[in-house]
């Protein structure tokens, strides 16, 4: 009889929590860690809510995987019993000739992806909560909607502990090594651990945690801000997520109770992030600027002063291709880091990922993009 693999996992947010489920569903013997709870506040995995879509803006390889984590999000609600996330579809605007809404319709051609192209005119029409510009392009993603994050990342722990894994909450894990001839060692401040294998998810706490990672994950300090609409929403109206490319970058979606709309910028507009563990929470007059801007803009139907604002951080490697598989020199470190903007769609697919990585050492999905492997570049 083949014995239990025995697997850590070191951080249990977005991709984490699920690698903890999916290790934990093919009966290895999971201790999961982390410095605070599953589902905190003081790290990326917040916000209420995150965009899942299948079209994707920048990079079709994403697709296939976006196809596994589409099944697994269906298999974890079934599961649990929870509403993980609202299918509303995404509507994907800008001008024609933009380089990300060409990029759009060139995924959907070659995945064969579900979509609606509706011309300027019709999306007027059709989606008066948008102001339409000239030369303007809308596609419609239906297999997308929204994730609540917060309740995924709790949802897929409690799954995991209920199929047998341990998690050891406010644990921070200080160092993880190698170990010679196999297996991998855990040192937290209550003692040290061994196992067979282990899964690091830290996060924006990856720096910290493997100083000598030869590639670089920057920080950054994101903000979400809710507004309000000036008037009621109309009864059935359709209200998708939306991503608005050309000029300010930005997505938007509306909050499950439907009343507000959340609201974040790109990259471009976050600001670095020095010490993980010193979080400025606090927004500056200042930076809504961007926001105010945006909402007067292309958003006339709602108020432009938000009226609630968080702040949570992101890790993003150079190329904003995640980081997937073993450690340079070590093929029994599984490392998941580096998802920011891509994180929350793929996170099931990616906590699968790592538990084949872990258990059998390779990977049916096509990770060749992002994987570790002979990678040189961040």
């Amino acid at each position: 009889m083949a014995t239990r693999k025995r697997v850590a996992v070191v951080g249990t947010g977005t991709v984490g929590s699920q690698a903890a489920w999916r290790l934990a569903a093919r009966g290895a013997e999971v201790v999961a860690y982390d410095r605070f709870a599953p589902g905190h506040d003081r790290s990326a995995a917040g916000g209420e809510t995150r965009v899942f879509r299948s079209v994707q803006t920048d990079d079709g390889r994403y697709v296939p995987l976006v196809r596994h984590a589409d099944a697994l999000w269906t298999q974890l609600e079934a599961e649990t019993g929870r509403e993980l996330r609202r299918l509303t579809g995404c509507l994907f605007m800008g001008p024609a000739d933009d380089p990300e809404m060409r990029t759009v319709m060139d995924v959907v051609a070659e995945h064969g992806l579900d979509h609606e192209v509706i011309e300027a005119e019709a999306l007027a029409k059709r989606f008066p909560q948008f102001r339409v510009e000239d030369g303007d392009l809308a596609v419609l993603d239906p297999r997308a909607g929204f994730v609540r994050p917060e309740l995924t990342v709790q949802t897929a722990a409690r799954r995991a502990e209920e199929l047998g894994a341990r998690i050891r909450r406010y644990t921070p894990v200080r160092k993880v090594n190698a170990l010679a001839g196999g297996g991998v060692e855990i040192r937290t401040d209550t003692g040290v651990e061994r196992f067979d294998a282990a899964v690091v998810a830290p996060g924006p706490w990856v720096g910290d945690l493997l100083p000598d990672l030869p590639w670089g994950v920057g920080v950054y300090r994101a903000i979400s801000a809710w507004f309000l609409p000036d008037e009621d929403h109309r009864a059935g109206a359709e209200r998708p997520a939306f991503i608005r490319a050309g000029g300010t970058h930005f997505y938007g979606i509306p909050s499950p109770d439907g009343l507000s709309v959340k609201l974040g910028l790109s990259q471009a507009h976050h600001r670095p992030v020095d010490d993980p563990n010193r979080l400025e929470r606090a927004v500056a007059p200042e930076e809504l600027e961007t926001f105010t801007a945006m909402v007067r803009r292309h958003l006339p139907g709602l108020n432009p002063d938000p009226v609630r604002l968080s702040v949570f951080m992101e890790g993003y490697t150079d190329s904003t291709r995640p980081l997937v598989g073993p450690l340079p020199g070590c093929d029994d470190i599984i490392l998941l880091a580096g998802f920011s903007g891509q994180g929350f769609k793929l996170s099931p697919a990616m906590g699968d990922i790592a538990a084949d990585l872990a258990l059998q050492g390779r990977t049916d999905q096509p990770i060749d993009f992002i994987t570790t492997l002979g990678r040189t570049a961040a």
